[in-house]
């Protein structure tokens, strides 16, 4: 019998072995090289992505097999955007997942460096798979376009670099970070399993990608102010701290739960045009929406 929560641990434990087995792999001189990259990859969270990804192929029927390599090369892109922005140069954030972070472990040096090898490594995990087949080939172009100048550091340049304009502009600045920063790599998971399944349903699963990214991101927002430490593994207050634009500052915190709504009501919309049972699917909407952390 179906439920949510077995369906997500179903494929959480696939992703979370295949990634300790692959991890088994890695060894490096000098080895904290290696330990400072292992210690933040395997140290947890919800694996949203890889999950997203591995539900997507199920759906649409691309084997796990062939998912799975790049779920992997996402999640290392993932983390090593957040042991950067946990950085003193960054956000500056001593806890992630409920744990130090990277740099309070192994010092800023290590942590760019270890942030910079799964980087590395997420691209070799990509170029193995382009010796198999074109799809393979645009998979891995797809993943490496939302990770980079055009995607998810792009939105990160944005959020820290916005200046103050007015209202409208402003909401043109937040689509724009929103779209980048979190919404890439939101998206690269659902069309990338869209492109290995043959580019089945590519245009759907696009837009619900931007539309899930949207609706993850206010909701980061909305806890940043609403959740506490020991739920969220990290410090909150820190958008107002550091004066960063969000949906919050723009719209107010019952502005920003009605625009979380209004996005969620897109995906489920987008989903209706969907053939398979995408009965995960729904319910991870409503688990994005009303996550506390």
């Amino acid at each position: 019998m179906y439920t949510f929560d077995s369906q997500y641990e179903t494929y959480l434990s696939e992703f979370n072995a295949y990634a300790e087995a692959y991890c088994k792999t890695l060894r490096t001189k000098p080895e904290v090289l290696g330990e400072s990259m292992k210690y933040s990859l395997l140290l947890g969270g919800k694996r949203i992505r890889p999950v997203l990804m591995l539900a997507v192929a199920d759906v649409l029927g691309a084997p796990a097999k062939e998912v799975l390599p790049y779920a992997l090369a996402l999640e290392m892109i993932h983390t090593y955007s957040l042991i950067h922005d946990d950085l003193p140069a960054m956000d500056n954030d001593d806890f992630r997942r409920g744990k130090p972070s990277n740099h309070k472990v192994y010092g800023e040096a290590n942590a760019v460096l270890a942030g910079d090898g799964l980087l590395n490594t997420a691209y070799s995990l990509c170029l193995d798979q382009c010796m198999k087949g074109e799809k393979f080939v645009l998979a891995s172009k797809f993943l490496a376009e939302c990770a980079g100048i055009f995607g998810m550091i792009a939105g990160q340049s944005a959020d820290l670099y916005f200046s103050e304009k007015d209202r409208a502009v402003a909401e043109e600045d937040l689509a724009y970070i929103y779209e980048h920063k979190t919404g890439k790599l939101l998206l690269a998971p659902v069309a990338v399993a869209s492109i290995l399944s043959g580019n089945k349903f590519y245009f759907e699963f696009e837009q619900f990608g931007k539309y899930l990214g949207s609706l993850f991101q206010i909701t980061d927002d909305i806890l940043d102010v609403t959740g506490d430490f020991s739920t969220l593994g990290k410090s909150i207050g820190k958008d107002e701290e550091e004066n960063k634009l969000t949906s919050v500052r723009l719209y107010g915190l019952d502005g920003a739960k009605i625009r979380a709504d209004m996005y969620a009501k897109h995906c489920y919309t987008v989903l209706d045009g969907i053939d398979g049972n995408t009965a995960f699917l729904y319910d991870m909407i409503t688990y994005v929406r009303n996550r506390s952390k």
